[in-house]
Order: C-alpha cells, then structure tokens, then sequence
C-alpha cells in the first residue's frame, strides 16, 4: 500500500514538474536564425507533401511571401509570437484545411479535474459575426445579459473590431472563396482569445442590447451535482427512446446528427438534416431513412448540408449511392506527391492508448496496402480507387423523386465535394449561399503533422488531393447555388429560415401545377 502510494505521488510530481517545464517555453525567446530555420522546414515540407501547393497561389508568390517572412524576422520572438507571422503566410495558400497550430498552455491534472466541474466561459455561447461585429446568436442556458441578438463590443477593455482584425489573417477558405470565413472566424474566435489570454475564470464583457449598453463579468459556474445528474438522465433517456437514432446523439449540442423527418400532413415532402459527415453509425441511418423514404409518398426530398464542415468521404459517397439510379465513379483516383509521403500519415496519433498495442500489430498491412495502392501516371503518383472508392452501383432503395439541397458558407470539405457531384449530374438543385469548400475537389483526407524544430509549432499537411468525378470549373470557387438566398443578420437573429422557406413555397408550387 505504501509503495502505491509512494509511486503514485511521484507520478504526480512528475506530472506537474512536466506540465511546468512545458509552459515554460512558451515564454522561452527564440533567436532569429533559428526562426527562419523553421519557415524554411515549413515551406520544404509543404513542398514535399502537399499535393496540390500551387493551387491558388503562384510559385513566385509563395517563394516571395516566404522570404519576406524571414526577411521581416530580425528580433527574437515567443513560440506564439512567432505564429502571428508565419500562420498568415500559410494562410495566403488558401487551402481551408491548411493552418498552422499555435502552443497550448498545458494543464495539471487538478486543473483539468477543476475545469471538468466547471461549465465554459465563451464556449457556451453560439456567435454570428457581421463585418468586425459579434452577435450572441445562440444563449441555451439564458445565462443574463447574453441574449439572442446582443452585440458584444469590448472584451477584457479590448475593442472587439480590434480582435477579429487580428484574428482574420489566421483564417482562410479554399480559393477564392469568400463566404466561409466569417462562419469558421465565428466559431474559431473563442478559441484564439483563449490561446492569447489563458483560461480564464471570468472576464469582462462590455455589449449592447436593444441600445442599452452595459458592463458585466461572464464567470465560469460550477456544474452542480443535482445539475449533472439531470442532464445524463435527460440524455439517457432521449438516446433509448428514438428508434434508429440511439447511437448518433451528441450530448453536447443535444440533438442528433442526423435526422429524417416528414414536414407536411401528407408526408409528400422528406427532409434529412445532416450536421457532420462523421461516419458513425452513418450506413444504420441511411439505410433504415432510404427504406422509409420508399415505402412513403415522398416525391421531395430537401438534404439539409448547412453548417457541416464535412468529415468522412466514405459516408457522402455511401450516402450518394442512395440518391441515383446509375453506376457512378464518386472521385477521382486521389493524388499524393510521392509513394513516401503517405508513409509519413499520423498513423499511430489516431488510436487511443487502449488500441494502440492493435496499431502495432496492425501497421505492417498498413504499410503493405499503401504500397499495393499507389501507382504512377505520367510523373504523377496517385491512390487507386478501388473499395468503396471504385465503381459502384447504385443502392436497391435510392430514392427517384426531387431532390433540393440547401447550402451555404459553412458547408465545407465533404459537405462541398457532394453538391458538387449532384450539381454536375443535374441531379438535385442547389440553394442557399456558395459552399465554404471548393467545387473542384480539396486537399485533405490523412495528415502528416510536423513539428517545427525550434518553436515546436504544429503544422498538419493534408497528403490527399480528393477530387469529385466531374467537369471542374477552373473558377477557383465554392459549389455555387441554382438559386441563391443570402439572409439577413436579422433573419439569422430571428432564427427566420428564408432558404428552407422558400424551397418548400417551391414544392406547394410544383404540386399545384
């Protein structure tokens, strides 16, 4: 008993020792050729792994925004500080999956148990952004003077136009895109605030609402235990009610994934809303809402993809298989730079401790498939598409009626790459507000991360060009709607849905005639 406990104090001191040292660095200053050392690492990286680096950017471009970078470096700077500079030049690559990760203050374990008992501080809030100004677009818990509609001004005295100012350059969209950025700084801005002033237990906040303006402290609550037992019994109980959704709630929006659901007494009219591609227990729902929607008199169906960021490319391609009536090639065979580069993949970083003694055993066929997989056209190195990627037939319940699918800015990655699809096959049409990801494909699919060696910055690289089966349109654009509808700041307040609206004034119309 003694020696357990003995072991067990020493790895706490370990521990705390650890996290100390490592948020140390962060105050470290790092002289300024070992700086430019690491944008040089970074730009060879990019050269060697990303497969499409020249997309929307020259390579005389690139090449000038990288030595301007390290021309510009003369001082030592902080990890962080170091950041600011190169994460707007990764940025100018505009690849929305492509951005550079700053340093996160590391926590104890005590901390961490604290923090598990606290609710979020800005993180309990949905924001809608307008220009340089933040809305309270979402307030669940009705925590004072957050209401729906109040704009922030100042955060911690600091004007909140100076803060999106100097956030926006971290953030960028695929091309020439210019809808997604203000949905990702939305989300994303939190999160920077916290990277630059630490987790804090409260802070200040000055807003305004209905032209009232007032100054408050948002603090951080502790979760109550009659607080915590109401919420996993409301959880548990919602999650073995609904039949066919039981494994695809999220707790913490508190809502499912995805849902199908009949919006008309004549169950004429189907509408599935899809929050994420996140391929978990994807095949039970499309499977069981396709032999639903069959046996129904649905002659429409509106596929609601706003505000999805995307995810599992094997989900859209199984989900397409339900919505035509043809064999169809979903992508293209992916490109990769080089047979290496995908041996560089995050293989290990995806399992968990537990699954790690499988990943071992498992890596030789790892190795094995990805070298059977890849071959080589005309000085190019590409990932045969076969499996789920090859040529497919169509599913015994796809559906033959309309199809409407609703979009905008926040429609991103694989949320993109199925529009673009449908669009070119004319087989559904389009509204709402162009796509946050491109129409012509995107790079992503498996990372390589790299550590810079100097300022222990994280920089992911997408290995994967993935490219939909079509004509591409060369516009360096998102997916652009049949018919688009933009709302307001005030619809988006008044939670009014003008673009669903509208395509189901559409459907009455259709049906009339």
């Amino acid at each position: 008993m003694k020696t357990t406990l003995k072991l067990f104090l020493l790895a706490l001191l370990t521990s705390c020792v650890s996290v100390k040292k490592h948020n140390a660095k962060h105050e470290i200053l790092i002289a300024p050729k070992k700086l430019k050392q690491d944008v040089d690492f970074s730009y060879k990286k990019l050269q060697k792994l990303h497969p499409n680096l020249y997309w929307y950017i020259s390579k005389d471009s690139l090449d000038y925004k990288f030595d301007s970078l390290k021309n510009s470096i003369r001082q030592p700077l902080k990890p962080n500080e170091f950041y600011r500079k190169l994460a707007p030049v990764i940025a100018q690559i505009k690849e929305g999956h492509l951005r550079l990760v700053p340093l996160e203050k590391r926590l104890t374990r005590k901390e961490i148990k604290n923090l598990e008992k606290q609710k979020g501080l800005l993180s309990r809030y949905n924001f809608v952004l307008d220009g340089n100004r933040i809305f309270v677009k979402d307030n669940a818990e009705k925590i004072p003077n957050m209401n729906v509609g109040t704009e922030i001004l100042k955060i911690k005295d600091i004007p909140v136009k100076d803060l999106l100012e100097s956030y926006r350059p971290f953030v960028n969209s695929d091309g020439e895109n210019q809808t997604f950025q203000k949905y990702i700084l939305a989300r994303r801005w939190p999160s920077y605030f916290t990277a630059e002033h630490g987790i804090l237990d409260s802070v200040k906040i000055e807003a305004q609402y209905r032209n009232e303006i007032k100054t408050f402290y948002l603090k951080r609550e502790k979760i109550t235990k009659t607080e915590k037992k109401k919420v996993e019994n409301a959880n548990k109980k919602i999650t073995k009610s609904e039949k066919g959704k039981t494994k695809d709630y999220n707790v913490i929006t508190k809502s499912f994934n995805r849902d199908l659901q009949f919006p008309v007494k004549d169950s004429t009219v189907a509408y599935m809303k899809i929050k994420t591609f996140s391929g978990t227990y994807s095949r039970k729902f499309y499977r069981e809402s396709f032999e639903t929607l069959k046996k129904s008199p649905a002659k429409y169906l509106i596929l609601d993809i706003r505000d999805n960021l995307g995810g599992s490319l094997a989900e859209i391609n199984n989900l397409y298989s339900y919505l035509v009536s043809e064999k169809f090639q979903f992508i293209n065979d992916i490109e990769i730079t080089s047979p290496s580069a995908m041996y560089q993949a995050n293989y290990f970083s995806e399992f968990s401790w537990f699954t790690k003694p499988f990943a071992v055993a498992g890596y030789p066929f790892y190795l094995m498939g990805t070298a059977l997989s890849i071959k080589k056209e005309s000085d190019r190195f590409y990932l045969r598409n076969n499996g789920i990627f090859g040529l497919k037939k169509p599913k015994e319940n796809t559906y033959k009626g309309k199809i409407y699918v609703l979009i905008n800015g926040s429609s991103f990655s694989a949320a993109s790459i199925l529009p673009s699809k449908l669009k070119h096959e004319k087989r559904a049409f389009l509204v709402g507000e162009e796509t946050g990801g491109a129409n012509d494909g995107t790079v992503a699919g498996r990372y390589s991360t790299k550590k810079l060696p100097n300022s222990k910055l994280y920089l992911p690289i997408g290995l994967m060009l993935i490219q939909p089966s079509i004509e591409f349109t060369h516009t360096k654009k998102g997916v652009i709607p049949d018919h688009e509808i933009i709302p307001t700041l005030q619809e988006v307040l008044a939670k009014k849905d003008i673009q669903l609206d509208w395509v189901m004034e559409k459907i009455k119309e259709d049906s009339s005639q």
